[in-house]
C-alpha cells in the first residue's frame, strides 16, 4: 500500500474537500428549512382563512340581531308612550277599557324584558365565541412560536457543528505551519 505524501498540497487539497463537503452538507439544510417554512407558513395561512370564514358571518348575525332587538326595544317602548298618553286624554270616557290597555301596557313590558334577557343572553353567547376565537387565535400564534424556535435551534445547533469543525481543522493547520516552520 502507497504511503501518501503529507506536505502542504495535500493538506490543502484535503480542506478544499472537508470544506467543499460541508457547504454541501450546509446548503442540503438550508433547502430543507426553506421548504419546512414554506409548508408551516402555507398551513398557517390556511387555518385563518378558515377562522376568518368561520367568524366573519357569526359576528354579522350577531350585529343583526342585536339591531333588530334594538329596534324592537324602541318600538315597544315608544308602542308604551303612545299608549299611556292615549289614557290621559280618554281616561274620563272609558275606565273599563283602561285597565284593559294597562294590563297591554303590562305584557308590553314583559315582553321588553324578555327581549332584554334575550339580548343579553345573545351577547352573552357572543362573548364566549369571542374567547373561544381568542383562545384559537392564541393556540396558532403559540403553535408558530414554537415552530420558530425549532427552526432557530435546527439552524444554529449545525451552525456551532461546523464552527467547532473549522475551529479544530484551524488549529491543525497552525500546528502544522508552526511545525514546518520550526524544522526548516
Amino acid at each position: 500500500m502507497p504511503i501518501l505524501k503529507m506536505d502542504n498540497q495535500t493538506i490543502m487539497l484535503a480542506l478544499a474537500v472537508v470544506i467543499g463537503l460541508a457547504v454541501l452538507l450546509q446548503t442540503i439544510i438550508m433547502m430543507a428549512l426553506a421548504i419546512t417554512m414554506s409548508k408551516a407558513a402555507r398551513a398557517i395561512r390556511q387555518e385563518i382563512t378558515s377562522l376568518r370564514t368561520s367568524l366573519i358571518p357569526v359576528i354579522f348575525d350577531a350585529r343583526e340581531i342585536i339591531a333588530n332587538s334594538r329596534d324592537a326595544i324602541l318600538s315597544a317602548q315608544e308602542f308604551v308612550a303612545n299608549a299611556q298618553g292615549f289614557l290621559g286624554r280618554i281616561s274620563p270616557k272609558v275606565e273599563a277599557a283602561a285597565g284593559d290597555i294597562a294590563e297591554i301596557a303590562h305584557g308590553l313590558r314583559d315582553q321588553t324584558a324578555q327581549m332584554q334577557s334575550s339580548v343579553t343572553e345573545i351577547m352573552d353567547k357572543v362573548k364566549k365565541h369571542s374567547a373561544r376565537v381568542d383562545s384559537m387565535i392564541s393556540g396558532v400564534l403559540d403553535t408558530a412560536d414554537r415552530a420558530g424556535n425549532y427552526i432557530s435551534d435546527v439552524v444554529t445547533k449545525p451552525v456551532r457543528q461546523i464552527s467547532g469543525i473549522l475551529s479544530v481543522v484551524k488549529a491543525i493547520v497552525e500546528s502544522l505551519r508552526g511545525h514546518g516552520a520550526q524544522s526548516r
